[in-house]
Parts: structure tokens; C-alpha cells; sequence
């Protein structure tokens, strides 16, 4: 059937980028030197787990389904497919011209190879448990059942068929995620985790990996073998990480690059006057918060941690200190996302500051804490960029009015995420997470108890576990809504995370560039995109 769009409302406002689309024939530049927001930690899509890395991930690789450049969902490889009416069973027809980059046809035992690799559980891959709406993923993934339990089968070159565990309204979303993309068996078997060298990786999408050079840059050059390769006007990508946001708008400036996924919040009214239409807004789906090692006192006791949050003011570090580009969070979940209805909401949000100020040190008191107690330090830790560095320093100085004292520990991006998911200690540590798929769901599956890689402090509370199995079999709207309401609600209760902001998206676009749309799911494959010399 036709690919029906669950993400038409992830395209808000097709707006922004009109005044910067130049006539489409111009003529192409030879390389587009795209900012990105880290140096990659690795481009297996099976081992990836950063928005840095899908960024690059979406350019190599082609799933079943991809985004086009608004965020919807379209045919990737896969040029049409059917589900069954009980909702369970999806069958997917392979394009006939779908090749990977050394010319061999993309089939659709390359998908069962890649599903089946990803959910190995010697493979350790973080984002497993994502793909556990397929029948016999989680036990697979468990190393309780043999890989070929897994109910996704090849019967034909050209055809595959997914059978579900229960209907998951978001599956044809999750096949975008990088999740759920193809890796070359060959490669893979022969040269094993150095399958991702650019003399080794074989990649199906629109571009193949020419280099990398760490910590500079990621080259991609046009795949000819990518079925719409005719299509593809940009020759050659270089994804350069600019984790230092202000000397990345200096680089801009200079003409070293030609568009920023990311800016330094403090400055984007003299960004606004001094680069106009070249500073691009839009809707993200995202969540900027504080997670807690439950594991490490005093983080374990409730209050100290209702208390660090009642003294956040999150008006100030959204409005002035991001320069309006982000919203405060006072829930989990984001507003606008698919089949939900208005989030709840921290307690004590509508009170006086000064009331949430007392509120805070009866609190702490009671946890024997402050004045006639003992003295309390907290150990912050976050991944270095001039927006996260200001947002340390700005809370540190809200929690100072209480007397906490508050010490820094920063490291790159890389090396921080991978040290959260490796599931090593901290007090404080500073997380985000962005939409794979516009639903409550994943958001809130980071706080199950069994997410031993997504839920960095170690939550976990029966209760919620058990509302959201419920949700996840729940066949009716409503009430999967209500059951995932009352799960959130339960986690503001116990709050393992500080919800700060919620995220906008927010770019610098040269006027060379043309066909950027700004999106909720932030996306903007290089496929779609035009540069002129």
C-alpha cells in the first residue's frame, strides 16, 4: 500500500528556510562542510547511540523507510508494504534497484542479518532494547532464545516480513532510526569490527565513507550505486564536529563551514542581528534534564532530589541564558507528541520562588542537611559545549542559595555518553534525549527498570514498570494514553531525572544551502539538500 505518514505533524511549519532556497538548477558545489555536534563515537549503526553519529549514520545507510527532508516518513529501501489486519504482521517489497556501494543487490537477508546482529547480546548494543516490539526480540536480546527465534524472515530476495509482539503504533517510525538499518554481511563477517574503516565499510544509502580523520572530520562522497543516485546534488559531505560552539561561529563567519546544527544560546541576539535568515528556528522533540545515580547517597533519598529540582529556575536558563531557543520542562515528555494528550507536570510549578525556596530547605532539613546538619556537595557531570558549560554554572549558582557546593566534571561528548552507558558511577550528570519516534513511549521506556543502558541511574520502581507493560499491550488509544500518563506522573513523583528544558532546534544556514527544513524530528539527510559554489 501507500506509505501512509504517522509523522505529518512532525513537519510544524514547513517554515524557515524559503528565503534561503536558490534556483535549483544552479550548479553544485564539490563539498558541503556540515557542522555536527561531536566527533563520532563509531559509525556501526548497531553500536551508535548519539545524535552526532545518526547525522552521519542516515548518509551512509538506507532502511526499509527514511525521512525525506520535512521529517515524513517515505519508501527507502523498501518500495511498498502491507500490514495485517490484526496489526501484527508486516510484509515489506524491497526495491529491485536497491545496491549497496560495491554494486552487490541490497536483499532482504541483509536485514535479517542486521536485526538479528544488533539484538546479539554479545554485541552489547546500547539501543537494543528499542527494536523489542518485534516477536522474540527482548529474549534474543536476553540470551534467552536462539537468533533464529526472531520473527523477521526472508522469504524471498525481495521480500521481508516482520511479525510484531503486540501492535506498536510507532513501527513504521522506529524503521528510521538507525536501529533498524542494514550493515553488509560480507564486510561484517570479514573484517569484523574494523568492517567501519573507510577502506572496509560497504554502505547502501546515499554517500560512502571516503575518510575519518578523529576529532577534525567524517568525509562522505556520493554512493553511484544508491538508487537515486542521479538525484543526489551534492557531491561530498564533510561532517566536522564543533563540540566549541563559539569558535564554530567564527568558522562560519570565516566561510570554513556552511551550515551549524547547533549555536551557543547566549549569544543569539547579536547571532539574530548579525546573520538574519541565516539563523533558522524550529520544532525538536527533545529533553534536556539531570539524571541521578540512585545508587549513590544522599541521591537515593526523594527529597534531596525534589529538593535540587524546586530551585531550578528553568524560565531563566531557557529564556536568557539559551536565548529562547529552548522551553522550560517542568515534564518528561515534550508537548506535541502523537498519541498523548498534555503531559503532567512537576509539582509546585505555579508557586512563588520564594515558597519553592522553603519548600527546598524543609526538605533538605529533613534529610539532615543545611544549617545544624551536614553539608552537602554534588558532583555535576556533563559533556563539554558553551551551552551545557553556562547551564552548569548557572545551576550550581541556584543550588548555592540552599548552601549545596556543586563540583564540575567534563569530558567530550564521546567520552561522556559512553561513560553513562557503561553504567559507571556519578551523583549528577547532565543527559538529553531526542525523539526516535513521536510517541510518550520513547521517552519513557529510558526509566523501565530492565534498561540497563538508556537509564544511566539505575530507576527503577515496579510500579512504573508494570503501567508501562500494560501501556505496551494496550490496543486501545485512550487508555494507552492514560496508562503512560499515570507512568509519568509516578516518575515526576520519584523523579530519577530533573526535567530542565525541553528542546528547540537551532541552525545557522548559509544562503548557499538550499532544501533545509526545519523538523520535529531534526533531520536533514544530505540527499535532499542543495549547495552552490
Amino acid at each position: 500500500m501507500t506509505a501512509p505518514d504517522p509523522a505529518r505533524r512532525r513537519c510544524l511549519a514547513g517554515l524557515a528556510a524559503t528565503a534561503l532556497v536558490r534556483p535549483a538548477g544552479a550548479a553544485p558545489a564539490a563539498l558541503y562542510r556540515r557542522g555536527n555536534d561531536a566527533d563520532p563515537g563509531t559509525l556501526d549503526p548497531h553500536r551508535a547511540s548519539t545524535v552526532a553519529e545518526a547525522h552521519i549514520l542516515r548518509d551512509l545507510y538506507e532502511g526499509l523507510l527514511t525521512d525525506d527532508n520535512e521529517g515524513r516518513i517515505i519508501p527507502g529501501v523498501a518500495e511498498a508494504w502491507t500490514v495485517s489486519q490484526d496489526g501484527l504482521t508486516y510484509t515489506f517489497r524491497l526495491r529491485a534497484t536497491a545496491r549497496w556501494s560495491n554494486g552487490d543487490p541490497v536483499v532482504a537477508d541483509d536485514f535479517v542479518f542486521a536485526l538479528s546482529r544488533i539484538l546479539d547480546p554479545g554485541l552489547g548494543a546500547k539501543y537494543a532494547e528499542v527494536l523489542y516490539p518485534i516477536r522474540g526480540a527482548r529474549a534474543v536480546n536476553r540470551g534467552e532464545a536462539p537468533p533464529d527465534s526472531l520473527a523477521v524472515t526472508a522469504p524471498s530476495p525481495g521480500i521481508l516480513v516482520i511479525v510484531l509482539a503486540q501492535p506498536t503504533p510507532y513501527f513504521l517510525e522506529l524503521l528510521t532510526h538507525f536501529v533498524a538499518l542494514p550493515v553488509h554481511p560480507a564486510t561484517v563477517r570479514r573484517w569484523g569490527d574494523a568492517f567501519t574503516r573507510p577502506e572496509n565499510l560497504v554502505s547502501n544509502g546515499a554517500y560512502r565513507l571516503r575518510e575519518t580523520i578523529p576529532n577534525d572530520r567524517v568525509v562522505l562522497d556520493r554512493n553511484p550505486h544508491f538508487h537515486a543516485a542521479g538525484d543526489v546534488a551534492i557531491p561530498s559531505v564533510a561532517f566536522l564536529p564543533t563540540p566549541d560552539l563559539a569558535s564554530a561561529v567564527r568558522r562560519y563567519a570565516g566561510g570554513e563551514i556552511d551550515s551549524l546544527a547547533d549555536l551557543p544560546g547566549d549569544q543569539m541576539a547579536s547571532l539574530r542581528r548579525r546573520f538574519g535568515g541565516q539563523v533558522v528556528l524550529g520544532p525538536s522533540l527533545g529533553l534536556y534534564a539531570l539524571a541521578f545515580d540512585l545508587r549513590m547517597p544522599p541521591f537515593d533519598d526523594v527529597r534531596v532530589r525534589r529538593a535540587l529540582s524546586l530551585v531550578i529556575d528553568r524560565e531563566f536558563l531557557a529564556e536568557r541564558l539559551w536565548g529562547g531557543t529552548m522551553r522550560p520542562a517542568y515534564s518528561l515528555c515534550p508537548p506535541g507528541l502523537d498519541r498523548y494528550r498534555a503531559p503532567p507536570e512537576l509539582a509546585g510549578r505555579d508557586a512563588l520562588p520564594i515558597d519553592r525556596e522553603d519548600e527546598a530547605r524543609a526538605l533538605l532539613a529533613a534529610a539532615g542537611y543545611g544549617p545544624g546538619g551536614k553539608a552537602l556537595t554534588v558532583d555535576y557531570r556533563f559533556n563539554t559545549s558553551d551551552n551545557n558549560r553556562n547551564t552548569a554554572v548557572a545551576i550550581a549558582e541556584m543550588w548555592r542559595g540552599l548552601g549545596v557546593a556543586t563540583r564540575f566534571t567534563y569530558t567530550d561528548a564521546k567520552t561522556h555518553f559512553a561513560y553513562l552507558r557503561d553504567g559507571r558511577p556519578f551523583a549528577v550528570a547532565r543527559i538529553s534525549w531526542v525523539a526516535d519516534y513521536a510517541d510518550p513511549q520513547n521517552f519513557l521506556f529510558l526509566l523501565q527498570g530492565d534498561n540497563d543502558t538508556l537509564n544511566p541511574g539505575h530507576y527503577a520502581n515496579p510500579a512504573y514498570d508494570a503501567l508501562m507493560r500494560e501501556a505496551a499491550a494496550e490496543t486501545d488509544s485512550v487508555r494507552r494514553a492514560d496508562l503512560l500518563f499515570r507512568a509519568e506522573t509516578l516518575a515526576l513523583t520519584d523523579l530519577p531525572w530533573i526535567p530542565v528544558m525541553h528542546t528547540r532546534s537551532k541552525a545557522l544556514v548559509s544562503p548557499r544551502l538550499s532544501g533545509y527544513r526545519p523538523n520535529l524530528r531534526n533531520v536533514a539527510l544530505t540527499r535532499f539538500l542543495r549547495l552552490e559554489a
